[in-house]
């Protein structure tokens, strides 16, 4: 089980998690979810302990992430395979090496790796693909080959970070079945960030939604979307008029500008 008690996270002065407090189930699929900015992938750099917080606890299995060493924090790691969104492949290995690659690093022997590695290539299904490179595979493929690699370690926890946002709709359902499938294979606990809500509607239980690096609500998938409260009507737009939207830095200015000349009501969040 995962247990964050009022964490809280800034990059110099400028805050992007607070007071963040939630639980996660042994064997769920949990959505994190909001608008960009808002801190989601902050919040899972800090749960796989790439992130340091400045406050508040976080606790997996019993283990307090915040009085471990650096040696401690790798050895855990063991037990969280990571998805990202760009699939973070070498794209100079082929694909049995990008797999295997985890365990590599941990010296296992070479029996033991060719075992796991072909064992993984068959469930993901690309076990016709072991020889090639990242370069020779669909967008599809190469999330298969990321999803294998994060379980190469045969993890208690998935973390996947926008993993379908690279994807086709056609390729994004076929992941996302594939992930639920793991996910009853091997009793994982799977926690997904996204943005997209068709995704948390697909395959998570329950959800958080994160509002300037706050969580804003908390509860079962199924509830939320059928009662739509004032936080998801937010996140979809459906705010009485009221409209998020992602500007780089450059272009704040301008819009700002524009804005006060409308005499438009606006409110500007930041993160990461």
């Amino acid at each position: 089980m995962i247990e964050l008690m009022k964490v809280t996270k800034s990059f110099q002065d400028t805050p992007v998690l607070t007071d963040i407090s939630l639980t996660i189930q042994d064997n769920e699929v949990f959505g994190i979810v909001g608008p960009s900015g808002v801190g989601k992938s902050t919040l899972l750099n800090c749960l796989i302990g790439l992130e340091k917080y400045q406050s508040g606890s976080i606790t997996i299995d019993g283990i307090h992430l915040e009085d471990l060493t650096e040696f401690e924090i790798r050895k855990f790691r063991k037990n969280m395979g990571m998805i990202f969104q760009n699939f973070s492949l070498i794209g100079r290995k082929d694909v049995f090496h990008n797999i295997s690659l985890p365990m590599e690093c941990w010296n296992y022997s070479k029996t033991d790796i060719k075992d796991r590695v072909e064992h993984l290539a068959e469930l993901t299904g690309i076990q016709d693909k072991l020889y090639c490179r990242p370069a020779e595979l669909s967008g599809g493929q190469k999330q298969r080959v990321a999803i294998a690699r994060a379980l190469s370690m045969n993890p208690r926890y998935l973390l996947c970070d926008e993993c379908t946002s690279a994807l086709d709709p056609r390729s994004t359902a076929s992941i996302l079945e594939l992930l639920k499938s793991l996910q009853e294979q091997f009793k994982i606990t799977i926690i997904v960030v996204t943005h997209e809500m068709s995704v948390v509607q697909n395959i998570c239980q329950r959800m958080a939604i994160l509002e300037n690096g706050s969580v804003s609500l908390l509860g079962s998938v199924r509830e939320i979307f059928r009662n739509k409260p004032g936080q998801l009507k937010a996140l979809l737009g459906e705010d009485e008029g009221k409209v998020s939207i992602t500007l780089d830095i450059g272009e704040l200015a301008k819009c700002r500008e524009y804005l006060d000349a409308q005499g438009m009501k606006y409110k500007i969040t930041g993160g990461y």
